[in-house]
């Protein structure tokens, strides 16, 4: 993903990799507020869907450890304790005021003995080997200066039998639907940016980002090289966005 040893994308530009947490940082705090907003909005609610989509496949069960990284304001934290009884999450992300935001929540006050937020970096996460039995991430691989390093790091924090997976945009297979997604992309999201979030900039990047971001099968390669095994995709209304599960054996 990278062009060099030292340099990365950051939507279409190509900057140092050293300067790539700070500029998605930016990114986050400048739409922490309105984020939950935007991806309504943005989706027409279906991202509801996909996480619905991607907690059936993920079947939580009673005591399991979660681990959501890049979890923001928790959507997907939330979505899993409530369906497994007595189990735990912690919700990592980037950005102090994304985790505020999910705070916020009402959910958050309701499940704060299930729950904990943490400050961290997908690339060294702060937790011992073998901690957790899921480890989750929704919409934030993409963002990740290293995408191999943090696939890794999920390998090495979960336990042997547990279960990464992964919801992110992915690639429609045809053409003619590309096409006119990638019009509604490039030319509404950015405005429903500015108009809903104030920042055009950050919501231009954020769909230049998923351009970036491998298509199905190479994305699935990926997770095999970080060691996982039983590999397998789903892709969801029609492939603008894919779920791909792995298991450390």
């Amino acid at each position: 993903m990278a062009d060099s040893d030292d340099t990365t994308h950051f939507g279409y530009e190509t900057i140092r990799e050293a300067e790539k947490a700070g500029r998605v940082h930016g990114v986050f705090t400048s739409v922490a507020s309105r984020y939950d907003v935007m991806n309504d909005v943005m989706s027409l609610g279906v991202h509801r869907l996909w996480k619905d989509a991607m907690m059936d496949w993920l079947a939580p069960r009673a005591g399991q450890r979660l681990l959501d990284v890049a979890g923001g304001t928790g959507d997907v934290a939330f979505r899993f304790l409530r369906r497994a009884p007595s189990a735990k999450a912690t919700v990592l992300d980037l950005t102090e005021s994304m985790l505020d935001a999910g705070r916020e929540r009402a959910e958050a006050e309701s499940l704060a003995g299930r729950l904990d937020w943490v400050v961290g970096d997908a690339m060294a996460l702060p937790f011992e080997d073998r901690s957790f039995d899921v480890y989750t991430i929704s919409f934030g691989i993409r963002n990740v200066t290293r995408i191999q390093d943090a696939l890794s790091e999920a390998y090495r924090v979960l336990k042997p039998g547990g279960r990464l997976m992964v919801l992110e945009f992915s690639q429609i297979p045809n053409d003619m639907m590309q096409r006119a997604y990638d019009l509604y992309s490039f030319k509404v999201i950015p405005r429903m940016g500015q108009a809903i979030a104030r920042d055009r900039a950050s919501y231009q990047y954020l769909v230049e980002s998923i351009r970036r971001f491998p298509d199905q099968e190479t994305f699935a390669g990926m997770i095999r090289d970080a060691g996982f095994e039983q590999v397998r995709y789903r892709n969801l209304s029609m492939g603008i966005a894919a779920l791909h599960s792995g298991w450390k054996i």
